[in-house]
């Protein structure tokens, strides 16, 4: 049977709650159901959305993440294949959309804002993008996208950029440019986002970084063999930063090359087991069924 969303996330919180507690997450009292205290008083996080970011998007099918309980969403709204004044077009979209619907949505300013949100019953949203081609050379980018909500930015997505290597070519390293964007985005409070991004590259960031480092999308490779995935130095050197990997629900990325709660769970259990509870989340990199039937044609 496939899972719902909401019960994907159901089931993730309470097997990983009953791993830490030591109980089982399924007993007599079936706690999966949607009401589960537990549930409801968690606050849950989705580091990264999947859905192809245009201006067109219909961002209604939100709706999809609200209805599964979802506290926070980060929204993709670029990545380094895409010309980066597209990332500003969405930018421009999907902020007039939110702000439109104030009854539903936040869109965070200070992390404040995410249990303001919660307490309301609205969702918070803040954007991400993934490659720093979107900053078109110039570390002045940085402070812009961030006053437009960009709370998280990757290094590069896949291949090698001004900024650094991708995760799927030949990794030359942190350059002096990346460098020295790092340093703005410490400035300003935004995320350095490892994901996508290669060995070298992200232990040079790591290394250099004076605020917390994520892996907003990406699993263990001792568990799955795979090029975006990463290694446990990675993982230690991004606990060291104090930051989080979150566990991506793609099912290429995860053991058995298959989704489901179990695959998802044993790595975010991997990854709690290596460097603790406190730096591991979920980045589940999903988009909804309208847009898997889009692609289907």
């Amino acid at each position: 049977m496939r899972h719902t969303r909401r019960q994907l996330l159901i089931d993730l919180g309470l097997a990983v709650a009953s791993t830490r507690l030591g109980v089982s997450a399924f007993g007599e009292t079936d706690e999966r159901h949607p009401r589960s205290q537990f549930y409801r008083q968690a606050l849950i996080w989705d580091n990264h959305s999947g859905f192809d970011p245009r201006p067109s998007y219909d961002l209604e099918h939100l709706e999809e993440w609200r209805n599964a309980g979802v506290d926070y969403l980060s929204i993709d709204v670029g990545y380094d294949v895409l010309d980066w004044q597209l990332a500003v077009k969405n930018l421009g979209s999907y902020i007039t959309w939110l702000e439109k619907r104030p009854e539903r949505f936040l869109l965070v300013r200070q992390a404040d804002d995410i249990l303001r949100a919660k307490r309301a019953g609205k969702m918070a949203i803040t954007f991400d993008i993934e490659g720093m081609n979107a900053l078109a050379g110039e570390t002045y980018m940085v402070s812009l996208y961030y006053r437009l909500g960009v709370r998280q930015m990757l290094i590069a997505y896949n291949r090698n950029n001004l900024a650094g290597g991708g995760c799927h070519d030949d990794d030359h390293g942190l350059t002096d440019f990346g460098r020295k964007v790092i340093a703005e985005m410490n400035r300003v409070g935004m995320m350095v986002d490892c994901s996508h991004t290669g060995y070298r590259t992200t232990m040079d960031v790591m290394e250099m970084a004076t605020q917390p480092v994520v892996f907003s999308h990406s699993n263990p490779k001792a568990l799955r063999v795979h090029g975006r995935n990463i290694t446990d130095d990675q993982i230690r050197a991004c606990a060291r930063t104090n930051g989080v990997v979150a566990i991506n629900g793609i099912g290429l990325f995860l053991p058995d090359r298959n989704a489901t709660t179990k695959t998802i769970v044993d790595c975010i259990v991997y990854v709690r087991d290596l460097v603790g509870i406190d730096h591991v989340g979920i980045g589940l990199d999903y988009w909804t069924r309208f847009d898997r039937a889009a692609a289907a044609g």
